[in-house]
């Protein structure tokens, strides 16, 4: 479940995984898988930093009327835009206990994709990271180092409701000792 974080730039926005089927996250209008986004910050990390202030994500952005209600579609009552049909497809879970994120979410991409590609358009989303200033942005979204740290920490933990079995994917694992263990 997506979770409010502060961000410089919008004050508090969503961020976090929307289904437990899927490994796509949100960053409010954004959505891109968590296991690029990780690869990413790997990349990063183990490059050293230094000369590389700016990178792109492969991602998707929506509009508002085409991402859906997050609420209404856990609920079963609105299956609107493409959240709507993402639990169409990955229904929330009827007994509670079942509520765990999937370790395996990745393995949904291509059909996760063929929707979110009705409802918006692939874009390469620009990531910079001002060292100077300690600001991340990831499109228009800027972040303090501390707040950036909540969003991979939230990665990290499987978000809310954590990973099923607290087992982890590969790639959340190498974020960890790459990114987690380095700052």
């Amino acid at each position: 479940m997506p979770l409010a974080f502060h961000s410089l730039s919008h004050g508090e926005i969503a961020f976090g995984f929307f289904n437990i089927e899927t490994d796509l996250l949100l960053l409010n209008r954004y959505f891109f898988f968590a296991s690029d986004f990780c690869r990413f910050l790997v990349e990063w990390v183990a490059g050293g930093r230094a000369g590389k202030s700016e990178g792109f994500l492969g991602g998707y952005s929506l509009p508002e009327e085409g991402i859906g209600n997050l609420m209404g579609a856990i609920h079963g009552f609105d299956y609107r835009g493409f959240i709507g049909e993402v639990y169409r497809l990955y229904p929330f879970p009827e007994e509670p206990e079942g509520f765990k994120q999937n370790p395996e979410g990745f393995r949904t991409r291509a059909v996760v994709e063929q929707v979110v590609a009705k409802y918006g358009q692939a874009v390469n989303i620009p990531i910079r990271f001002e060292e100077e200033k300690r600001i991340i942005s990831i499109g228009d979204y800027c972040f303090d180092e501390a707040n950036f740290q909540e969003l991979i920490f939230y990665v990290w933990q499987g978000g809310y409701p954590r990973w099923r079995d607290e087992r982890r994917p590969e790639y959340v694992v190498a974020m960890k000792r790459t990114v987690l263990d380095q700052t």
